[in-house]
């Protein structure tokens, strides 16, 4: 045992009445020299924790640099009249060997254990965070879930890389991941990752630590009311105070997250964290806590659905983003009734742009050939779309709308029968009453604009700037040749995004995440990690950004090789922000301020531990972008100069 519990330190290089710290058995110590030789004391301060081993001897005393406290250096014992001691460490020295006894610590179950207990057996197993000085004891409980193998940690290098990427996880999978904080600063910079979930309906949980309760008021360091400010964000927030309801609030904040298709969130003060586990804590399993989701429609509407498809003549089929998870359901009516499908951008992938019936996706990203295919419909058939104005549903179709929100049904405008219903169940309904139709000349008129499109968009892939930079369907028309069937495709915002909707088709099984209706800068790489992260590896993940988009969360590439996240991110880079380019223009504003100052981002890539690649021209498109998207051991960053086009 007492091998175990002596632990050889460096001291020659101590004079009389000097300090350092150094580690020993996990725990850092105060090492000290006075006329009375060697001493060793437990480096934290009783008073707040100050760093013992940094400060100084006067006077025979050992003064902590905080906020002076003194103590003996070698018993430890404060001057005559305090009561606050440092715990002092037995030394020995042995030859020229310098020991210091450290007590074995005793493994307990404490109660930030036993809700991260809860927090998997709900099923939470990815983490993104960053530990720090108020998160320590939740911290320490993930460290040992982890070593158990029950999660998976990552830390970031920015909280809203945290956030975006459970947003991102949440998104693609359904299931909540965590995005975890200090208070303060730390919690605040969660807070745009976390309205991107709240806003396009992604499950995430965030858990931000919080100062002492006792300071709270005053205006403590990194004091903010962390419960006013996720108020807004969140659709349920709580701070742990006593351990008695710690585990059921850890219980019922993931089950808004799941039910709500939400952020839960709890706050979790100093002290909270440093409390033993409560004795024979009862267990809160997910079972009996959550029903099943989904929703029966009723007879009427289904066979009133039924009626309006059988007797319309060119009935179009409109599928969103609630709709991803029943792509297979989707397709299938649609080849029985030969029912053109079209998506919204959020939803882009769900049905590949190779299929007969496909028409891409509509709206302001969107292609002439969903354009000219809702103009041509006389029945709409609308699966999990929010009718945003930046996709443009059209209302003067006949429209039946389906959804598990009661109050996204009619939001905007009334629909001719809404229908509460889970998609799934729906679609198996509706499908029982329809009779498969055989219209060969639907399926010829989608080909036809397909055709009269990618002509259209192999003249302007062929156009070059006046610096010979290449334009970007040039890029997405390569891209979408070479991106395989089965990959994630996380996308930024901007004219990159605006010309990925336009030129890049979709294939196979692809999934597309983005930041829909908050229309964030900096989502795609953030939401890459969050992919991989949701995929375990086992999918090809490409992300793409303008250079601005990159640039919000640049070093998060370096946690990218931290994990060794196989990713391909395509930045392109047009040194300029030409969305807002364009928008001051067409607000007959002179352009300003849009201009960027970029670093090489391939050798950047390099120099993180990862793969760089440059284009600068057409001819090195396909090889390049192959060799990258081959790299299956870290991230690559594939930097493409393309001009700063506006259509």
């Amino acid at each position: 045992m007492d091998d175990v519990r002596w632990h050889e330190v460096d001291a020659d290089d101590l004079a009389t009445d000097e300090v350092k710290a150094v580690i020993a058995g996990g725990r850092s110590v105060c090492l000290a020299r006075t006329g009375r030789g060697l001493s060793a004391l437990d480096n934290r301060c009783p008073h707040q924790g100050g760093p013992l081993g940094e400060g100084t001897i006067e006077d025979g005393w050992l003064i902590c640099p905080w906020h002076g406290y003194e103590y003996d250096p070698v018993t430890g014992e404060p001057p005559g009249g305090y009561d606050d001691a440092a715990t002092p460490f037995p030394i020995r020295q042995v030859g020229d060997s310098v020991r210091v006894r450290i007590p074995v610590a005793v493994e307990r179950e404490t109660l930030m254990d036993q809700m991260v207990n809860v927090m998997t057996e709900w099923g939470v197993d990815t983490v993104f965070g960053m530990v720090g000085h108020s998160n320590l004891g939740f911290a320490d409980a993930l460290r040992k879930a982890e070593n158990d193998g029950r999660l998976q940690y990552y830390g970031v290098r920015h909280e809203g890389a945290a956030s975006f990427a459970a947003s991102a996880y949440g998104k693609l999978t359904g299931r909540p991941a965590v995005c975890f904080s200090i208070a303060g600063p730390g919690a605040t910079n969660l807070l745009t990752g976390l309205w991107d979930a709240n806003v396009d309906r992604a499950p995430v949980l965030a858990l931000t630590g919080q100062v002492n309760t006792q300071v709270l008021g005053p205006g403590a360091f990194q004091e903010v009311p962390l419960d006013s400010a996720f108020e807004a964000v969140t659709a349920w927030s709580q701070t742990v105070l006593v351990p008695g309801n710690a585990t059921d609030l850890m219980a019922l904040a993931l089950k808004h997250a799941i039910v709500d298709r939400a952020v839960g969130h709890l706050i979790l003060p100093d002290e909270v964290q440093e409390m033993e586990g409560v004795a024979d804590a009862p267990r809160r399993p997910m079972s009996g806590r959550l029903a099943d989701p989904r929703i029966e429609p009723r007879r009427q509407e289904v066979e009133r659905a039924a009626e309006l498809l059988t007797l319309a003549k060119h009935p179009v089929i409109v599928a969103g983003n609630g709709a991803r998870a029943h792509r297979a359901d989707v397709i299938r009516l649609a080849e029985k009734i030969d029912a053109p499908v079209i998506t919204t951008f959020k939803a882009k992938g769900l049905i590949g742009d190779d299929h007969p019936l496909a028409c891409g996706t509509l709206g302001r990203s969107g292609t002439r050939v969903a354009a000219a295919t809702m103009s041509h419909a006389d029945v709409l058939l609308v699966l999990g779309a929010s009718f945003s104005n930046h996709t443009g549903i059209s209302e003067k179709k006949t429209t039946i709308q389906v959804d598990v929100d009661r109050m996204t049904l009619g939001k905007f405008h009334p629909v001719d029968l809404p229908i509460l219903s889970d998609i799934g169940v729906f679609l198996a309904a509706v499908d029982e009453r329809l009779e498969r139709r055989d219209r060969t000349n639907v399926r010829d008129a989608v080909a036809e604009r397909w055709r009269l499109w990618r002509i259209e968009k192999d003249r302007r892939a062929n156009l070059r700037d006046e610096r010979g930079w290449m334009h970007p369907a040039r890029v997405f028309e390569v891209l979408g040749r070479l991106t395989p069937d089965d990959a994630v495709i996380t996308v930024d915002v901007g004219n990159n995004t605006y010309a990925f909707g336009h030129y890049f088709e979709s294939k196979g099984d692809q999934d597309v995440l983005m930041s829909g209706y908050l229309g964030s800068i900096g989502f795609a790489l953030p939401a890459a990690m969050g992919a991989f992260a949701a995929t375990g590896g086992d999918r090809p993940i490409v992300s793409i950004s303008g250079d601005g988009g990159l640039g919000q969360y640049l070093a998060e590439f370096t946690t990218a090789v931290k994990y060794g996240m196989s990713i391909t991110h395509v930045v392109l880079n047009n040194d300029e922000l030409a969305k807002i380019s364009r928008e001051q223009v067409s607000a007959l504003r002179p352009i300003w301020q849009t201009d960027l100052v970029n670093p090489d981002f391939a050798a950047f890539a390099e120099l993180c531990g990862g793969r760089g690649f440059r284009v600068d021209e057409p001819e090195q498109l396909e090889s390049i972008l192959s060799r990258a998207l081959q790299t299956d051991h870290g991230p690559s960053i594939v930097e493409i100069r393309t001009s700063p086009v506006w259509t």
